[in-house]
């Protein structure tokens, strides 16, 4: 395990009723922008209780914000935010809308051009403070400085990560999540379970307390998933995977331990070229990922296989291969197709055409051995047609 210091200043309110304890957290008077999605905020009572929260505050609000949030789109938030000389961000929605909301925050100070942040990885010197309410279980944008933004026009989707971007407070009551439709929860169950994986299937660096930690996470995802699926108004069910999914990616499993995301990495291009659900693209890579690289990752794969799926006998390579088959059948278990056939508008050339869109980004070394090439990433798209 490598040296690490860990910092992650969010305060999180969880549980019923939890959004009035926004009232607090805004200074008397404070200009805030609202930023939220299409809408459904205001169907199931979640806009009002935001907005008696806020009575204190002067609100300015921006609806709109895509899945997979556009540039475009968040340049126009960035525009009203300067002109209404906001102080705050509040962020109320699922993870694309508070990714979309961290790069407004770090895009209104910013004195270049906004795109670079994202293009050119320029650097970040301050951001608007940040809060959220989270309506959908999934990313960990609640509680991460990180964000991941589109701009369709360019067929681009790229991620960018600043220490000033962490919310300040974020607001996750599990009620704000019985609304989502099924795809939606399979989604953030599918995403949260990659989240772990990316941080935790890599090789041992003997850090037991985030190795036990990631795979009480993944069993517990295992478990709950098709269950809050079936229950879809059960608390308890909804509360164990809100927090699970916030645990999932707030940075504390990744401390000192390698990391791959070579899977986002290739699900990022996915959705760019095909606009396919992110939590599906990395159900589409990450079983071809497992076998194609399952050399490199031996050690932690069989660790997997033990731990989390309980196979423990038998010849090692079978363990691993129904390790691999376990989490293919736990995908689509929960109503998350793995292979790229059962997407018709996925083109027979798509595998060569990932692997050139990289190669122009001269991600010649990913994973965390830094040895997936383009070429390794077509021989996985292709096994996973």
């Amino acid at each position: 395990m490598e040296n690490f210091t860990y910092h992650n200043p969010t305060r999180i309110h969880f549980g019923r009723g939890q959004i009035a304890r926004i009232a607090g957290e805004f200074p008397q008077g404070a200009r805030v922008l609202l930023i939220a999605g299409g809408g459904s905020i205001k169907q199931n009572g979640v806009y009002a209780q935001v907005c008696e929260a806020l009575r204190a505050c002067t609100v300015v609000e921006f609806f709109g914000v895509e899945a997979n949030p556009d540039y475009d789109t968040l340049m126009k938030a960035v525009a009203l935010a300067r002109a209404e000389r906001v102080e705050w961000i509040l962020a109320v929605g699922g993870g694309s809308v508070l990714d979309g909301a961290k790069f407004v925050a770090a895009a209104v100070p910013f004195k270049g051009e906004p795109w670079d942040i994202l293009s050119k990885g320029a650097r970040i010197e301050s951001a608007l403070p940040l809060g959220t309410v989270l309506t959908l279980p999934a990313t960990g944008s609640e509680s991460n400085c990180a964000a991941v933004i589109s701009r369709r026009a360019l067929q681009e989707k790229l991620a960018f990560l600043s220490e000033h971007i962490f919310p300040r407070f974020s607001v996750l009551d599990p009620e704000t999540t019985f609304s989502l439709s099924p795809r939606q929860v399979a989604n953030g169950v599918g995403d949260a379970f990659c989240h772990v994986i990316e941080q935790y299937l890599t090789y041992p660096v003997h850090a037991e307390v985030q190795d036990r930690f990631a795979e009480a996470l993944l069993k517990i995802l295992v478990e709950i998933g098709p269950k809050t699926l079936a229950r879809p108004n059960d608390y308890d069910l909804r509360a164990n995977l809100v927090w699970t999914a916030t645990w999932a990616l707030n940075t504390a499993i990744g401390q000192g331990v390698p990391q791959d995301w070579t899977t986002h990495a290739i699900g990022h291009e996915l959705t760019a070229l095909y606009g396919i659900d992110h939590a599906r693209t990395l159900a589409l890579v990450l079983p071809s990922l497992m076998h194609v690289q399952r050399a490199q990752k031996r050690e932690k794969l069989l660790q997997y296989a033990e731990r989390v799926w309980g196979l423990t006998e038998g010849d090692p390579e079978a363990r691993i291969d129904a390790a691999i088959e376990r989490t293919r059948a736990f995908y689509e278990s929960i109503g998350i197709k793995t292979r790229l056939s059962d997407y018709p508008e996925v083109t027979p050339g798509t595998a060569a055409a990932v692997a050139a869109r990289l190669r122009a980004r001269g991600a010649s070394g990913m994973g965390e051995r830094g040895d997936i090439t383009p070429e390794v990433v077509e021989k996985i798209l292709t096994l996973a047609a």
